[in-house]
């Protein structure tokens, strides 16, 4: 059983751009989030909210020791989905029976993490749950939320985000070059321009148009970008004309917004014509997209032969496949798109503002909408077809990347087949189709909640809903539901049987045995999986699927102590996976390899398999393996004699399974291998012993944890031998912890460190803590001899 989840851009975005200097406001922040859990940034759209939090979040980013989060809400609709966007961003894959939100706070009860939120607005209430709970759950999480509006919490702490100062074109500007407005026109014009700076002679122009776009960044980057054909002058004279015709048409509009509007539209107006439609049609896709996307959804359903024009005329038909990615190079260098990198090549997104503005300019024609979004619900439809088609190959990593990529894509056109009369088969199929995805990718959460949305959509006796009852029926045991998921799964059965869809009956089949084995029923999991084993594959049955029957066979077998049948039926099926040149399921065979092996105790073999398997399960980013094989070395090394080292693997692998199921999904079978692990490893150093090499393990990163469990090199040697306490080898601290440590050794007091950095009290004691239980110190003279070793 797995639980891939590769990582997804849930740290700090990449800026592709210069951020231009806000010290006054950088410095706000960052002292109200030192006395603040909740401090939320507002502001109108284009004034800069999402850069400015990300630049404080990375000036503080050190007082968080188990790190900065960011959670993109802009491409999210469905509130629903708000505490599952905050769970990948932080890196959970939850299995437990909890309701989303309280297993949320659970896992993250004892972190210390600042949690950026950006683009509330649009989903205030939700977001306002997420900070509540996590406020009053947790004591070391603190939001920094972006919204236009506050979240009504009587926590909340606001700090407006005001338009970058602009001086008095007509004053004194022998200082001009100070203003952040003018900085940041300079700065973009130059990459038009190259060679463009701020002069005596066009400084007051420059000083009057970015007066004119109230200090707006969005606004200013625009019309800088016009610089390419027009000069400061020209540009401010057209603007004025745009503005004169937006005042005269809506003088109830707030000022502010009168000025992006027309920045906007300014800039709208001076795209092609397929731009426009281009950028009118690519407002449907949330978050970042590909060319291909682009295509799919910018292109007529007629290739572009024909499309009259109406009122609006721009946003109607006539896009042919060559004429995208011209116009998506042309949006590019208008700074209506941004460019990023993503696996596979690049790709692009659409300010939230922009989008915005493209979807009003789409649904001035009827039915424009409805299309774009049904080319872009068809595309995800044929991308997650081919991938599940190439998923039992090599090509796993680079599958999974692309489908977090185009996570909010996915989540929008599910959200469109099952809210859109008519189309909610086509979301079944889509939520069936991406089998793969929930269940190895660590999203069974996500999974079942649109898998039970469209089981209630489209009830129908079709292949489609057999499918999706199979899957939901192993999500739902994976998430501790036993009984719901039997029940989904025979169902699937039944329905498979009676349409004579034999590959869905298969995989129901296989959900109905594993359900038997996460029971403890290994008696009928034997005779199941045997069963199924020698009827071979079914026509149709994916690969996976067929793999995967063998895993649970050798698992059954191993724990029924018939350890010779099960390295038999390993090695075949890692024949099928070396042909295919697979690397998920194969991660599965060798942990079965391994564990064949301690029940044969030979504990060399098992340790050499359960290294290989946790080392392909790293690449594959499989959370849930590498929890499972954790806990298996953690055995083989205690049996092997190497207790400490053992408690070291034990710690890190409860530090995996918090952000997975605390309760190893109450699996009597794995609570009592790790029970048993423990207490051999007791027996030998004792309790104490046993504590402080645990917490050691529980404080390491993935990283530092699975290169620990390899026995690959590490960068920083232990202290040599004769120093009071010793540090395992291997154990890196950060440059900040290396910092509090020699600061520790001077004899220096937390309050004392903490006036030295600059940080709260709370903060150095933090690091403190941190850094004893690393390195398995009891008190600070430790760390004081030990840091005297170093030099």
């Amino acid at each position: 059983m797995g639980g891939s989840a590769p990582r997804r851009d849930r740290h700090l975005p990449v800026e592709t751009t210069s951020f231009v200097d806000r010290r006054g406001e950088l410095t706000e922040g960052r002292e109200l989030l030192a006395r603040a859990r909740l401090v939320t940034l507002t502001g109108p759209g284009g004034v800069g909210k999402t850069r400015l939090a990300a630049r404080i979040a990375a000036r503080v980013a050190r007082a968080f020791p188990d790190g900065v989060r960011f959670v993109h809400l802009s491409g999210l609709r469905d509130p629903a989905l708000v505490p599952l966007a905050a769970a990948c961003a932080l890196g959970l894959h939850d299995h437990s029976a909890q309701p989303p939100l309280a297993a949320l706070v659970e896992h993250v009860r004892d972190r210390r993490t600042l949690l950026v939120v950006d683009n509330c607005e649009h989903l205030l209430d939700a977001c306002a749950e997420l900070a509540a709970a996590l406020l009053r759950g947790t004591t070391g999480i603190r939001v920094l939320a972006t919204s236009r509006h506050r979240l009504g919490l009587t926590e909340e702490h606001l700090m407006e985000v005001r338009p970058l100062p602009v001086p008095d074109p007509d004053g004194d500007l022998s200082a001009a070059e100070g203003y952040p407005a003018l900085t940041l026109f300079a700065d973009r014009a130059a990459a038009v321009v190259p060679g463009f700076r701020i002069t005596a002679g066009n400084r007051a122009a420059v000083a009057r148009l970015c007066r004119r776009l109230d200090g707006l960044p969005l606004a200013i980057e625009l019309a800088a970008v016009r610089m390419r054909v027009l000069g400061v002058e020209q540009l401010l004279d057209r603007l004025d004309d745009r503005y004169r015709l937006l005042t005269a048409g809506s003088p109830a509009v707030l000022p502010r917004h009168q000025t992006l509007r027309a920045a906007v539209d300014w800039s709208h107006d001076l795209c092609t014509r397929q731009e426009q439609l281009v950028w009118a049609r690519l407002s449907v896709l949330a978050g970042s997209f590909d060319l291909e996307a682009a295509e799919a959804v910018s292109v007529d359903e007629d290739d572009g032969e024909g499309g009259d024009e109406s009122e609006g005329g721009d946003e109607t038909g006539g896009i042919r496949p060559r004429d995208v990615l011209e116009a998506v190079a042309g949006l590019v260098d208008k700074s209506v798109l941004c460019r990023e990198p993503g696996p596979g090549g690049v790709r692009y997104r659409l300010l939230d503002t922009l989008r915005h503005y493209g979807l009003d300019r789409l649904r001035r024609v009827p039915g424009q909408e409805a299309a774009a979004r049904r080319r872009q619900r068809d595309w995800m439809l044929r991308r997650a077809a081919t991938c599940e088609r190439t998923w039992f190959g090599p090509g796993q990593p680079e599958t999974v990347a692309r489908l977090r990529a185009d996570q909010d894509n996915l989540r929008a056109a599910l959200d469109h087949s099952l809210s859109t009369p008519g189309e909610e088969l086509a979301g079944l199929r889509l939520a069936g189709t991406l089998w793969f995805y929930w269940h190895a990718c660590g999203a069974p959460r996500e999974g079942l909640y649109w898998l039970d949305r469209a089981l209630d959509a489209a009830p129908g006796p079709t292949r489609e809903r057999a499918r999706g009852l199979w899957l939901s029926g192993l999500l739902a045991a994976v998430t501790r539901d036993l009984a719901q998921g039997r029940r989904r799964a025979e169902d699937a059965l039944a329905l498979a049987r009676r349409l004579g869809e034999a590959a869905e009956a298969a995989h129901a089949e296989y959900v109905i045995g594993v359900i038997r084995l996460f029971g403890d029923d290994l008696s009928g999991a034997l005779e199941h999986f045997e069963a199924s084993v020698a009827r071979g594959r079914v026509p149709g049955q994916h690969l996976s699927v067929v793999g995967l029957d063998r895993v649970e066979l050798a698992c059954t077998l191993s724990f029924l102590g018939q350890a010779e049948r099960a390295v038999a039926v390993c090695e075949e099926a890692l024949r099928l996976c070396e042909e295919h040149g697979e690397q998920w399921v194969r991660s599965y065979v060798l942990r079965m390899l391994a564990l064949a092996h301690t029940v044969r105790k030979d504990w060399r073999r098992a340790e050499r398999h359960a290294r290989e398997a946790l080392r392909l399960k790293t690449a594959v980013h499989d959370a849930i393996g590498i929890a499972l094989t954790l806990d298996l070395l953690a055995a083989v090394t205690a049996r092997r004699g190497a207790h400490e080292r053992a408690a070291v693997l034990l710690g890190g692998a409860d530090r995996v399974w918090a952000d997975i199921d605390t309760g190893r999904w109450g699996a009597r079978i794995l609570t009592a291998a790790r029970r048993e692990s423990e207490e051999r490893v007791c027996r030998a150093v004792g309790r104490d012993g046993f504590e402080r090499a645990h917490r050691r393990g529980g404080a390491l990163g993935l990283t530092e944890l699975v290169g620990y469990a390899l026995q690959e090199p590490q960068r920083l040697p232990g202290p040599p031998a004769g120093a009071p306490a010793r540090a395992e080898p291997g154990v890196r601290l950060t440059r900040r912890e290396t910092e509090v440590a020699h600061l520790v050794a001077e004899g220096l007091a937390n309050q004392q460190i903490a006036d030295r950095l600059v940080i709260a009290r709370r903060t150095a004691e933090g690091h403190v803590e941190r850094i004893l239980s690393k390195l398995g110190f009891s008190n600070r003279s430790q760390i004081a001899a030990w840091v005297s070793a170093q030099r």
